[in-house]
């Protein structure tokens, strides 16, 4: 079996598909492994690298000739997929609602396309799931990007010149990115808070010394883990409860999203124009329309004294680590499934129904179909 590794071509795209560590443990299990020149550039691994774990390199061409599996980041242009051998699979993160042209274009070449990011969060994924690895990245560097626009000091601070007060830090949605956010506001000593409309993450925040800002009454838990979308009242007690909370607040950072849908609106320009000249606002949903009003896809605007940060693809801002994590959700996709007599992945149909797009042709998927 082929596995052809892509070098990415989508604008601010720095991360690759494997690293050297993942092709040697590809290739054990006996696959051969192709890699595009340069596809580890930007991450800091050479081609040379890539060789010397085992790898041959190539144009796009000669990668993708005769490739069983293609890897990729983000999911690739199809018309540089001309040649592809028909029924290979591609696994990356394909975005399927926002992209559904390019699924479609996929289920016109033959390819079986798999998008990593609808992998079931069960617990025996985990390992393979790649919005968990890159949403911890973008929290931590969430909270990096806000110290950086952020004038003054992190953690308290007692001098004889007299005492600095630590920043207080609110971060609202706490998924994987949100909790990262949260430990590592904590370890840089800031007073941090922490609001979300799943009731069952309440002991999750304490358990990291944050303050959880909830109402009891105000739920909205959906399936695999993410919230569900708030009904017009919900997001007027939402609101409610945070306009008064976050007028005191020095940093703010945003992490919710709802699959399929735009990211939902938690900070209103009115709520903005509380906070005090100087503070920071990190909108990490800003690509799926934000969640905060004004925030705007790969700047920082200011609006009422305030910064508003919305870098995008921001795990691809730590390219070797992303890159790391991410291959190793690739690695271990493909370990999970290898079948020894058939020296290829053999998908079972929990996984395989739950990530694959398009097959024989068509568009399969429930989730795209509905």
């Amino acid at each position: 079996m082929k596995i052809a590794v892509l070098r990415e071509t989508a604008p601010g795209e720095r991360r690759v598909a494997a690293t050297p560590e993942t092709v040697k443990k590809l290739i054990a299990l006996g696959a051969n492994v192709a890699v595009e020149r340069g596809a580890g550039g930007l991450a800091n691994i050479a081609d040379q690298a890539f060789a010397d774990s085992g790898a041959s390199l190539g144009d796009r061409a000669a990668t993708l000739n005769d490739a069983d599996l293609l890897f990729g980041v983000q999911g690739p242009d199809p018309a540089s997929l001309q040649g592809v051998k028909p029924g290979a699979w591609l696994a990356a993160g394909l975005n399927p609602f926002g992209e559904r042209a390019r699924v479609d274009a996929y289920a016109g070449l033959g390819v079986e396309a798999l998008a990593m990011e609808f992998m079931p969060r069960i617990t025996r994924a985990q390992s393979m799931d790649i919005l968990s690895s890159q949403s911890n990245l973008a929290g931590y560097k969430a909270v990096l990007d806000a110290a950086a626009e952020y004038g003054r000091a992190f953690p308290m601070m007692m001098t004889a010149a007299g005492t600095v007060s630590a920043a207080k830090v609110f971060v609202m949605g706490v998924g994987v990115a949100g909790l990262q956010a949260i430990a590592t506001a904590r370890r840089l000593g800031a007073q941090v808070s922490a609001t979300d409309v799943r009731p069952e993450v309440k002991e999750q925040i304490e358990s990291l010394g944050a303050k959880a800002v909830f109402s009891d009454q105000l739920t909205a838990s959906g399936t695999g883990g993410y919230a569900a979308e708030l009904t017009d009242e919900q997001k007027a007690a939402q609101a409610e409860l945070v306009s008064g909370h976050i007028a005191k607040q020095d940093i703010v950072i945003t992490t919710a999203l709802i699959p399929g849908r735009p990211a939902p609106r938690l900070v209103s320009d009115t709520q903005i124009a509380t906070m005090r000249p100087g503070s920071v606002i990190v909108d990490l949903a800003v690509e799926a329309g934000g969640n905060v009003e004004g925030s705007v896809a790969g700047e920082v605007v200011e609006k009422h004294g305030v910064k508003i940060v919305g870098h995008k693809n921001v795990p691809s801002r730590l390219a070797a680590d992303a890159s790391a994590l991410f291959a190793r959700n690739l690695l271990n996709f493909v370990t999970a499934f290898w079948d020894k007599e058939q020296g290829k992945p053999v998908l079972d149909a929990e996984i395989g129904d739950a990530i694959r797009l398009t097959q024989g042709g068509k568009v399969v998927n429930a989730r795209l179909l509905s």
